[in-house]
């Protein structure tokens, strides 16, 4: 981007910018690029009346005003969902290993100078190989944690509103079942729905109810989707084994108690956090933006009604 004029960017990682800095920044460009959690409300879009762009590193500018954005023809543009795929199926199955195995507990344990015997019953976990994996939402994320599950012998269940073709099901060896049934049969249930209105708070205290006491949760799609209180009930009152969270319902701020519990493993929304990945995002980003500059439509344009004769 710096071949087609002058970048300005935060150089801090664990800055997160707040309004008074994005307001300035705004202020100063003529196109906005911004990441997860740069919160771009009206004010921010409408400090700036040469503003041109708002180019979001996400899949959905879920933080983003778009209406605002739309309002003054200012395309919003994001990066295709299938770049992350495969990156957040990897994390969410390193989450799943490490709450089962209790691998971030024996971390713990081996820094405070603690070797329990290596046959102790002290750090024995929950079996994965084998075992039966409950996916909830079938896009391609849900896919991509199939087929890692498929490589552990595992049974894969689905639940998923539009139910995949036949052939579909029988490559990724999957079976559909009722909402109700995935959890109670499940000894891990993914989550890898898309944040509506009908999937906030989906998994709540009626959910972890039918859950199995052995089974695990894993969620590393949006956190929301999940009733933070709700589950930090299901885990003190050992209704649920143990969770995997990537994402949090009101990020950057998880349930304080989700940081006490030892049966919790907790990742600060990493889930694209590999170089392929982000380096793809990074590229495609930079592509949207090259297209805004030079007057054309951005190839990945979220509200595309901006360009549309007579909008």
């Amino acid at each position: 981007m710096r071949g087609a004029g002058a970048v300005t960017w935060n150089p801090d990682p664990l800055h997160v910018l707040t309004k008074q800095e994005l307001l300035q920044a705004a202020c100063n460009c003529d196109v906005l690029v911004c990441l997860l959690h740069d919160r771009v409300d009206g004010d921010v879009i409408n400090a700036n009346p040469a503003l041109r762009a708002v180019a979001s590193m996400t899949v959905t500018p879920a933080d983003i005003d778009v209406a605002a954005a739309t309002r003054r023809r200012i395309p919003v543009t994001v990066v295709p969902a299938r770049l992350l795929d495969d990156a957040t199926a990897d994390l969410h199955w390193g989450l799943l290993l490490a709450v089962a195995r209790r691998v971030a507990e024996s971390d713990r344990l081996m820094r405070a100078g603690i070797f329990p015997g290596s046959q102790s019953c002290h750090l024995v976990g929950g079996s994965v190989s084998g075992k039966v994996m409950g996916i909830l939402g079938m896009g391609g994320v849900g896919r991509a944690v199939a087929r890692r599950a498929r490589g552990f012998g595992m049974r894969i269940l689905y639940y998923d509103p539009t139910r995949l073709a036949a052939a579909a099901e029988s490559e990724l060896g999957l079976t559909w079942v009722a909402f109700d049934e995935l959890l109670t049969q499940s000894d891990f249930v993914s989550v890898n729905a898309r944040l509506t209105a009908e999937t906030r708070h989906l998994l709540s205290d009626r959910e972890f109810s039918l859950m199995r006491p052995t089974a695990y949760v894993i969620n590393a799609a949006r956190g929301p989707i999940i009733d933070e209180p709700a589950l930090v009930r299901a885990l003190e009152e050992h209704r649920i084994a143990g969770a995997g969270l990537d994402v949090y319902e009101s990020e950057p701020r998880p349930h304080p108690r989700l940081l006490e519990l030892q049966n919790v493993v907790l990742t600060p929304h990493v889930g694209s956090g590999d170089v392929v990945t982000r380096d793809a995002m990074a590229n495609v980003v930079a592509d949207n933006v090259l297209a805004v500059l030079a007057g054309r439509r951005p190839p990945n344009c979220w509200n595309l009604e901006i360009y549309q004769s007579g909008s």
